[in-house]
């Protein structure tokens, strides 16, 4: 029997990091295309411990929940985003499925078939399919490398009367891109003046580079906190400082919309794994998290600098990007004459792959851009990665304009 989709289910494209990765899987392909953190990194021995401490205790650690999530938890939380000048109280703080449910639960909660949404142009890919699921009317905003442009916000803002704007403004994804502080209050100050939301998506924030310029420059929602606003909602999780598979994030925002998303979330799946955010609220009690951010941030560094010095050592024709400051990935622009999509099949043959950066743009995209994570890899094989890239890059243009291509 064939069923019968709901038009949202029609609307539900596949994520390309997500296929890219199944064909990685089991190979020798050195993978530079998922988001995915340095698992020689991960704390096991103390998520271990953690574990280990609560399955000793009550019972109910296998016990139903609350749907905001653990107290214990977001009192825990609530400190840490208070240090970050950023006021949540625990009753405020909705703990989730990782940060990737906040985005669907506000979605699901404001979004209406046609309802315009505004983004950055590229923005995170996971966001434009959630986005798409819902069949906003998803709207680029011109950006460079320090945020949204002004004047083209604000003319967005004028003639779509969005219902929502989303960002990824520290250490996006996927250009590794930052703000500046100048565009953040602008942003602010004219979404707040044309009462549009704003979703500040933070899941890499906390991984700045050691003598960064813009390590320390204040969220979205703390320079709305600071101001008394309550036009940013902020959504962030563990996945990156601690472990993935935790599954854990969290949004903070007016409490209103707040006690919304959690009747959503009743309706989604009761509560996020009891066990893991008992789990998490114990690692916190005796683990040093700031300074195992502070060890990932500057292996990170590490790695971005193997990338980068591979990349500059390379020398490709056309080819620019940034290094970033912070974060988990790099933005590679190369010579307009190249096609990403059509490469990545040359480089997987080669062992490396990539996302092409066509599929985070939400409209005309740029075909000659990619993303590449530089957290996963281990630094020795990153200069490989790069040599097999060129190798790929060398049969592009040896077959440019062949049917082949």
């Amino acid at each position: 029997m064939k069923p019968s989709y709901s038009v949202m289910a029609n609307h539900l494209g596949s994520s390309a990091v997500r296929d890219i990765l199944k064909l990685t899987q089991g190979s020798d392909v050195i993978s530079l295309a998922g988001g995915l953190p340095g698992e020689d990194l991960f704390p096991v021995e103390a998520v271990r411990e953690a574990y280990s401490r609560v399955l000793s205790g009550s019972s109910s650690v296998l016990q139903y929940g609350l749907t905001e999530g653990y107290l214990p938890l977001r009192e825990r939380l609530s400190s840490r985003l208070a240090r970050q000048g950023i006021q949540a109280s625990p009753d405020n703080l909705l703990l989730t499925t990782g940060s990737q449910q906040s985005i669907d639960l506000l979605c699901r909660m404001l979004i209406d078939p046609g309802d315009t949404v505004l983004v950055e142009s590229p923005t995170y890919l996971a966001a434009l399919q959630v986005l798409g699921s819902y069949r906003a009317n998803i709207v680029a905003v011109e950006s460079d490398n320090d945020g949204m442009l002004p004047d083209d916000l604000e003319r967005k803002l004028t003639a779509h009367r969005p219902k929502l704007l989303y960002a990824v403004p520290t250490f996006g994804n996927p250009t590794g891109a930052t703000w500046s502080e100048e565009r953040r209050k602008a942003a602010l100050e004219l979404c707040r003046r044309s009462d549009t939301l704003i979703l500040e998506d933070n899941p890499y924030g906390e991984i700045a580079f050691p003598g960064g310029e813009r390590s320390q420059l204040p969220s979205l929602k703390a320079l709305d906190d600071a101001s008394a606003g309550d036009t940013v909602l902020y959504t962030g999780t563990f996945s990156k400082i601690v472990a993935p598979a935790l599954r854990t994030g969290w949004i903070t925002g007016g409490r209103e919309l707040i006690a919304t998303l959690a009747r959503a979330k009743q309706a989604a799946d009761l509560h996020s794994s009891t066990i893991d955010q008992r789990a998490l609220a114990e690692l916190l009690s005796f683990f040093d998290l700031e300074s195992h951010i502070a060890l990932i941030s500057r292996e990170y560094a590490s790695r971005t600098k193997a990338l980068s010095a591979a990349l500059h050592s390379a020398g490709w024709a056309g080819a620019s990007f940034e290094e970033p400051q912070g974060g988990m990935f790099l933005w590679l622009m190369l010579d307009p004459s190249i096609n990403t999509t059509r490469l990545l099949p040359l480089a997987l043959d080669r062992g490396v792959a990539f996302v092409p950066g066509e599929v985070f743009y939400p409209g005309q995209p740029k075909l000659n851009a990619m993303r590449l994570n530089f957290t996963h890899t281990p630094p020795k094989q990153l200069p490989l990665a790069v040599e097999r890239l060129g190798e790929a890059i060398e049969e592009w243009n040896s077959l440019a304009g062949t049917p082949a291509l």
